[in-house]
């Protein structure tokens, strides 16, 4: 038999355990006398009774001499007592919450999770975990799922907690993983490769990163499609500069680089000036603001027939879609392809490709993206070949904390504060980017955190925002608050990325876009380390008709996996893209069925409807198209939205009355 001793605060709790079953428990206090520490006050339980029993305490001594004893703690007196009788004793760690409840359950490092200075069983540790949780309020089942997940890992409940509603953020105990950066290994030397002599002069260039190396091994450099999948700051707008570069200078056409967002558009187009411009001209082609103001006006060269064009998805297919050609095109790069999957302007970056093959059936095209669901397959869709690098080119550490929603900017202005502090290798301070769900929120972050933080949203003008981008890139301030734009936007340098909503506006990020904006920690040439913080709300939600709940978001998000990107498209959607496709092949029916074929996502059938509404005729394998026709291609709407435009110009004088009517049917669609 063993005896099991654990200190209490004026006596001694004793097990009796047979094997691992325990068949007795006491209580015994210790007093001094002339010959040492004695027991007195013995009482013992016998398994099946119950109530305790006075027990003469030499019948005590008797049981410890027949039995192994153990001390679950230390206690001088008692080691004293044993020895003066030459009772021989050893210690053992048990779980004390077991031993309170007469359980006998042994616990070490393998098998116990450390809490408050002590080692207690799993059972246990998860039970206190949930009256813990319990006194925060409601959490979903997957976050009990991940944290006792965590606790299994990490065997350390304080640790455990501290994630969950802390005073103040601590790294150490709230990282969730860490993605470890790979060591890059030495390529091929640019003057290695078949390029043109002048451009590996400009390039500044010496030895390719691994995702360049291996989209030349892959035939950039022969004119093969690729699909490049690498994470944000690896190397990939260089590749499509290598191969669009060198398919101009040696008279195979010229390169459009085209991107998402008008920030982004300038950023890449003053790049481009800059290294190449002493070679080829280079052009800007966006969209055109329908506000005539000074920060609005289009800045720099706008000639769409220059060697290189800088432009925005819509910017250039505006010009497809009024009828204008686009000639000698023999590079066609799609930067941030994953936009296919974007509910709004997806199927809009689907037609424009569709397009661009169209008008462009020599050119070379180039998918690029840090975030994709199944490449594979998407290489497949655009009979493209798959070029993908999973490592990152810096180790990314990712922290999750459960926490309540007023305390979220306090934590935020703690955590942009010692980033900014602190300074790497290379001689940056640690910047921030804070990622919130609306614009408003973006000011109320940005004004608590002060001269520190600036924000930056759509809202702004031109001006402003470039303003915002100078002050960043020059480590001004610590930090910009701004809303999900940014994940495909500008190219802040920034060390941290903080996340103090999953949502955008009302819906939940999904994991590609979380993925997108999470890639934003870190870049190689600045950073030792990026570091991801997700500061979510138990119980949090941004829309009264989601099942879901911010915490539970979190852990989907973190363990999530990025889909197919199949997307269907709706009516509205087709109808768009059809009238698009037929401006551009001059209505030749089987054309348009090329082009609709050629499309990534699936297309409702829209000729019905289009002919239905008078939109369009069919005549001897041709569609023509009615004027109003154009003005959907042009202005990038749908029938049904075209349709009610038209009826309420009838039914209305006022502009802005018309103006009204259709914002409010837009809130209500969505």
């Amino acid at each position: 038999m063993k005896v099991i001793v654990q200190p209490q605060k004026s006596a001694y709790k004793l097990l009796f355990v047979e094997g691992d079953r325990v068949e007795g428990t006491g209580f015994v206090t210790l007093t001094a006398t002339q010959k040492g520490q004695r027991p007195k006050n013995f009482k013992m339980r016998r398994r099946g009774s119950r109530q305790p029993a006075p027990t003469p305490t030499r019948d005590f001594i008797a049981m410890l001499r027949r039995s192994m004893v153990l001390l679950a703690a230390e206690s001088p007196e008692f080691e004293s007592f044993l020895s003066d009788l030459q009772i021989p004793f050893s210690h053992i760690n048990i779980c004390r919450f077991c031993q309170l409840e007469d359980r006998f359950v042994p616990v070490d490092k393998m098998a116990g999770v450390r809490y408050g200075g002590e080692w207690i069983c799993m059972e246990c540790a998860k039970r206190e975990m949930r009256r813990e949780l319990g006194y925060m309020g409601r959490f979903g089942g997957s976050v009990l799922v991940h944290l006792e997940k965590l606790l299994a890992q990490v065997r350390d409940l304080d640790r455990v907690l501290a994630s969950v509603g802390p005073e103040h953020p601590d790294r150490k105990r709230t990282l969730f993983d860490r993605l470890d950066a790979h060591e890059i290994e030495r390529t091929l030397h640019i003057t290695d490769l078949s390029l043109p002599s002048a451009f590996v002069k400009a390039a500044g260039v010496d030895y390719l990163m691994p995702v360049q190396h291996l989209a030349v091994q892959s035939g950039l450099l022969e004119g093969q499609h690729l699909l490049v999948v690498s994470a944000t700051a690896s190397g990939k707008t260089f590749i499509g500069e290598m191969a669009g570069m060198k398919n101009f200078l040696e008279g195979r056409g010229r390169m459009l680089f085209l991107v998402p967002l008008v920030a982004l558009a300038n950023q890449k187009y003053q790049r481009f000036r800059d290294r190449y411009g002493h070679l080829v001209r280079v052009a800007l082609q966006v969209g055109v603001s329908r506000l005539n103001l000074p920060e609005t006006r289009p800045a720099g060269d706008r000639d769409v027939n220059a060697p290189v064009v800088v432009g925005t998805y819509e910017g250039i297919d505006h010009l497809l879609r009024t009828g204008k050609t686009l000639k000698d095109i023999g590079t066609v790069v799609i930067d941030e392809v994953q936009m296919l999957e974007d509910p709004e302007r997806g199927h809009r970056l689907d037609g424009l490709i569709a397009r661009l093959k169209h008008i462009a059936p020599d050119a070379q095209f180039l998918y690029l993206s840090a975030t994709i669901g199944a490449p594979g397959l998407l290489a497949e869709k655009l009979g493209a070949n798959l070029v993908r690098y999973a490592e990152r080119p810096v180790p990314l550490e990712r922290h999750l904390i459960f926490i309540e929603r007023e305390k979220k900017i306090a934590f935020i202005k703690q955590m942009v504060a010692e980033e900014y502090r602190m300074r790497s290798s290379k001689g940056y301070r640690g910047q921030t980017i804070v990622f919130t769900n609306s614009r408003a929120r973006c000011h109320v972050i940005a004004d608590a955190l002060g001269k520190m933080a600036v924000p930056y949203h759509a809202g702004l003008s031109a001006q402003e925002r470039r303003e915002v981008e100078r002050r960043f890139s020059k480590g001004e301030v610590a930090a910009v608050v701004t809303t999900a734009a940014l994940a495909a936007g500008v190219d802040f340098p920034a060390s941290q990325v903080i996340f103090d909503a999953l949502a955008m506006g009302i819906q939940w990020l999904t994991v590609q876009e979380f993925y997108q904006m999470m890639g934003r920690a870190g870049r190689p040439d600045f950073h030792d380390l990026g570091r991801v913080v997700i500061l979510a709300e138990p119980g949090g939600s941004y829309s009264r008709t989601s099942g879901k709940t911010e915490e539970e978001v979190a852990i989907a998000l973190l363990r999530g996996e990025m889909e197919e990107v199949a997307p269907e498209y709706d009516l509205e959607q087709s109808t768009e893209e059809f009238v698009a496709n037929a401006v551009v092949c001059g209505g030749d029916e089987q054309q348009i069925i090329r082009m609709n074929r050629m499309m990534v996502g699936t297309l409702e059938p829209a000729l019905p409807t289009l002919l239905d509404y008078g939109l369009v005729r069919r005549r001897g394998g041709r569609i023509e198209l009615t004027d109003m026709a154009r003005v959907m291609a042009e202005h990038f709407i749908g029938a049904e939205r075209l349709i009610g435009i038209r009826d309420l110009v009838r039914r209305m004088d006022d502009a802005a009355g018309i103006v009204a009517e259709l914002e409010c049917a837009t809130e209500d669609e969505r």
